[in-house]
């Protein structure tokens, strides 16, 4: 049986004690959580600001330090070409010289070469030792794909960012061709590739023209630094960016330069003093920077731990993106510090909070503990205990001068209840003793009212049987009649419809049944047995072979507790009919199967008067509540082939003996099993108006 869901508790149900508990706690529990919530993102998420601002100025000065860098080339290139020096070099034709004053200014300008080409871009000479015989070969042209110094002026770039293949850097600068040769490191989270080797070159490359003092160019010179495992260029960017001392907490601050995503020359560490050259990007900054042009500022994995990092592409000459500049500083000690300074935070309000709730908690129990005190009070007195009282309270507020006054209010109704009891009291005895002699009158009366409505129903209804089974009777015996003359005039001819002749001989017997059943309960004197000393249990015994067909049709297993010591006077014929009546009912419930209990015993009714109990108890499905309103009532059945009066039947059976008859479930009457108990409960002494009815 479900039950209906409990009301929703609402504000003004609440208790003192929880409402004053819900207002001191709700700014402490509710509003400061809140706040130090709101605190710890905002501190979270400008802490993570302040990161990224650091970062994004530190990228700034990189980029500042390798435009300075590139210019130098340029300016340098620039400078070599104009110098006196390589005018006289160049006007003394001598190889020797010529490469001497390339060698001394690479050494002084610290580039990795610096080549010399004719007017028509062939080389003349370098910094580098050209290979024996290198002059006396054809025209040596420069690298292939490579734009011929002669172009330089044209696109007004003196110095720029350059990827050359090996083919081209080999061209330019053979020597160079041993840092060339990097191998690539798997690296988590980078973009798929099967490449296992970077063999082109991301070089800073510079063009100058050399002029006559007619402005005529009488050469080119063509200078560069290679930045592929250029470990002094990358080291002093990183001491520019993150001088010694200037990142805090023991953080450590990293540059490295990338050509597309691969990096070439870095002092980012893959372990000890292995340098992580070779290593990738991950796809994420990849895609951000190298495809869309972006700048990345945020956290970053790189290659083995968390950086604050940034990430700007390199641009060409052509404006496309070749390569990353990338700078770093390790999050760990700043994320420690960060969650140090928050925890901090949390710990401060988290011990404010606990101690303005211990102090709320207190203060609210001054209030509350009061009223809870005169509430319990009050519940005392109205379960009955007069004698309770608030005593004495702490505060003198105005909830201490409410308590007293409450205590000596209920001493004034302690006194004027107890005269009111006193006056009660003595108004009840007069009043039971009249009710008395009023309830013996009543109950005779009651009895005789009960006998008489029965006596006028039962007459009702005998007149109208017998005029029933008057009518009933004469066109049966016709029926009957002429059934009998249909057989004896057709002889053998009746076989085809024998069936339907044998069907109506039953349907006449089971018309006179009816009538004599109703005639039997109208008229029960015409039909009342001998009354004798009765053995319910051999009784119910008999009653039990008597419906055996019945059970041996079925999967019904007969328990028996038989345990009445005593007789009852009634015809034994009449309680075999109504025990065999409450046995075929049980054994129809149980058309599956299941256990039929029969149990006897001995028992008193209210006036202590001597009787037995005899219990029909079936497993079936048990009686609804409508069946049980109408359950003794004529005419009503819950079967197809019933016609509804055995039960109707039985009850007048048994109480023409004074008994009676009960039904209920089992289960509603606190037994563990399913199904319905049909108690059958007789006098072991017949009643003086159940006497009179047999005699």
């Amino acid at each position: 049986m479900n039950r209906p869901p409990a009301p929703r508790q609402r504000w003004h149900d609440l208790s003192v004690r929880h409402k004053l508990m819900v207002l001191s706690l709700l700014p402490l529990v509710v509003v400061l959580p809140l706040l130090v919530g709101a605190l710890v993102l905002w501190g979270n998420t400008a802490y993570d600001r302040l990161l990224i601002t650091k970062v994004r100025s530190d990228l700034a000065v990189a980029h500042g330090y390798f435009a300075q860098v590139l210019n130098e080339v340029g300016s340098g290139t620039q400078a070599i070409a104009a110098s006196h020096a390589l005018h006289l070099a160049l006007g003394t034709t001598r190889q020797e010289a010529l490469r001497a004053q390339l060698t001394q200014a690479q050494q002084r300008l610290g580039f990795d070469f610096i080549n010399l080409y004719d007017p028509q871009g062939r080389l003349l000479t370098a910094s580098w030792n050209t290979p024996p015989g290198a002059q006396a070969a054809a025209p040596a042209p420069t690298a292939p794909g490579l734009a011929p110094p002669t172009q330089a002026l044209a696109d007004n770039a003196p110095a720029q960012v350059q990827r050359l293949s090996q083919t081209q850097l080999l061209a330019l600068a053979p020597h160079l061709g041993p840092r060339l040769q990097i191998t690539l490191i798997p690296t988590s989270g980078a973009a798929p590739s099967t490449r296992t080797q970077e063999d082109q070159a991301l070089i800073m490359l510079a063009t100058a023209p050399v002029r006559d003092a007619d402005g005529h160019v009488v050469a080119w010179l063509r200078a560069g630094v290679l930045l592929n495992q250029n470990l002094g260029l990358i080291d002093h960017i990183n001491k520019i960016v993150y001088p010694e001392g200037s990142l805090p907490l023991g953080s450590v601050g990293t540059a490295t330069l990338f050509l597309d995503d691969v990096r070439i020359t870095t002092n980012v560490r893959l372990f000890q003093d292995k340098r992580a050259i070779g290593t990738r990007v991950s796809q994420a900054v990849h895609d951000a920077v190298l495809e869309r042009g972006e700048t990345w500022l945020d956290r970053a994995f790189v290659v083995n731990d968390w950086y604050v990092s940034g990430y700007e592409p390199l641009m060409d000459g052509a404006g496309q993106r070749v390569g990353m500049l990338y700078v770093g500083y390790l999050e760990t000690p700043y994320r420690m510090t960060k969650y140090g300074i928050l925890a901090l935070i949390v710990g401060i309000f988290a011990a404010a909070m606990v101690l303005a709730a211990w102090f709320s908690v207190r203060w609210a129990r001054s209030i509350f503990q009061p009223v809870e005190r005169m509430n319990h009070t009050m519940r005392c007195v109205e379960d009955g205990d007069t004698s309770a009282r608030v005593g004495h309270v702490v505060s003198h507020d105005e909830l201490g001068a409410l308590a007293t006054h409450l205590d000596q209010l209920l001493d004034v109704i302690d006194d004027k209840t107890q005269t009111l009891q006193r006056w009660g009291e003595e108004l009840d005895a007069k009043v039971a003793e009249r009710t008395q002699q009023l309830s013996l009158s009543n109950q005779s009366l009651q009895r005789a009212q009960a006998q008489l409505v029965k006596s006028e129903k039962l007459a009702a209804i005998g007149q109208l049987t017998a005029s029933v089974a008057h009518e009933i009777n004469n066109p049966i015996a016709v029926m009957q009649g002429n059934l009998d003359l249909v057989r004896e005039i057709l002889g053998e001819h009746t076989l085809p419809v024998r069936t339907e002749l044998q069907l109506m001989d039953q349907q006449v017997d089971r018309m006179r049944l009816i009538v004599t059943q109703l005639l039997q309960y109208a008229r029960p004197n015409d039909y009342a047995g001998y009354v004798d000393a009765v053995d319910v249990n051999a009784a119910l015994t008999s009653a039990l072979v008597l419906v055996e067909h019945l059970l041996a049709r079925t999967h019904i297993v007969v328990q028996r507790q038989l345990q009445a010591s005593q007789r009852v006077p009634i015809n034994q014929q009449e309680l075999q009919r109504v025990l065999i009546n409450l046995m075929v009912n049980a054994i129809q419930a149980m058309p599956a199967g299941g256990t039929l209990t029969l149990r006897t015993r001995d028992e008193t009714d209210a006036q202590n008067r001597r009787a037995v109990l005899v219990d029909v108890c079936d497993t079936g499905a048990g009686l609804s509540d409508a069946a049980r309103e109408r359950l003794f009532s004529p005419f009503f059945t819950t079967k197809n082939d019933g016609n509804g009066l055995g039960l109707w039947i039985s009850v007048g059976l048994v109480e023409r003996y004074g008994g009676s008859i009960r039904a209920a479930n089992r289960r509603d009457i606190g037994e563990n099993a399913p199904g319905a108990v049909f108690g059958v409960w007789l006098l072991c002494e017949v009643p003086a108006e159940s006497s009179a009815t047999q005699e």
